[in-house]
């Protein structure tokens, strides 16, 4: 629990930190289509070369960006080992009685596994550089065109931030509650499946408890602020593009397109 860094900020004054978050969340959005348009190594290459410039213009230490990877190992191994067993086709290497492996498997689940975590770095990046305050603004921002259609956009975009705003206290909620469990007798890593399952409950039931109190202070101290939602409000802080937005724009256009040439150009060795 204490590896998910999912919806934290890293304080700083990089490049990255002083983008648009409206860019930034675009960008986002277009580097996770591109990294699912790769066909090979080398447009995937491209875009992992292109996910570290990232992660050092916004001089996040690279210890958390792997700690932000130790919560999804399981997952990673678990899909890498399904393509692994599963993937046809290409030279038999080792042969079993029930599946086989070969090296067209080898090579998809090495890049699916590569795909992964560059997601979860790229996506970590948006979060780790953009205050809460800030990403709410940016969602209202690009959601607005909505309002036409009656549809609330500040009340989602608060509602949206604040749940990947308490995903890190919530997970700082369940390690306490295990820790007081523990503390307690409670065996919660041993035993079959449903033993585990039945000693999940001593610990949902104050989450729940905790989350519901937690939320029903939030809203309190809302209320008492004169907080009615986004109607005549006024922002402290304009957004405005500059020219470090434009390049960064440009920059994720010439990727676009280098991936696009290396997927035609090295057909041959496309994954899958």
């Amino acid at each position: 629990m204490r590896d998910l860094t999912i919806g934290q900020y890293y304080p700083g004054q990089s490049l990255l930190h002083k983008t648009d978050p409206r860019v930034k969340i675009i960008l986002t959005l277009v580097f996770i289509f591109i990294i699912f348009f790769c066909k090979n190594f080398f447009s995937l290459g491209l875009m992992v070369a292109a996910l570290l410039a990232g992660v050092l213009l916004s001089r996040v230490p690279l210890k958390m960006m792997l700690k932000s990877m130790r919560a999804i190992t399981f997952i990673i191994i678990i899909t890498a080992l399904l393509n692994l067993f599963y993937s046809t086709g290409g030279k038999v290497l080792v042969s079993f009685k029930f599946f086989k492996i070969t090296d067209t498997g080898v090579y998809t689940a090495i890049f699916v596994a590569v795909r992964i975590m560059a997601l979860i770095v790229g996506s970590t990046l948006l979060t780790y550089t953009t205050t809460p305050t800030m990403l709410t603004d940016a969602i209202e921002r690009l959601l607005k065109p909505l309002k036409l259609f009656h549809v609330p956009v500040h009340t989602l975009a608060m509602m949206m931030t604040l749940a990947l705003r308490f995903i890190p206290t919530l997970m700082e909620e369940i390690d306490k509650i295990m820790n007081a469990q523990k503390a307690r007798g409670a065996d919660l890593e041993s035993g079959g499946l449903m033993q585990r399952a039945k000693a999940l409950v001593p610990i949902l039931i104050p989450l729940f408890v905790s989350s519901f109190r937690r939320a029903y202070e939030l809203a309190f101290a809302m209320e008492c602020r004169c907080y009615t939602g986004g109607e005549g409000r006024t922002r402290m802080k304009q957004m405005k593009l500059k020219g470090l937005d434009s390049v960064l724009i440009v920059g994720c256009a010439v990727l676009l397109g280098g991936v696009i040439a290396l997927n035609i150009f090295f057909k041959a060795f496309n994954v899958g």
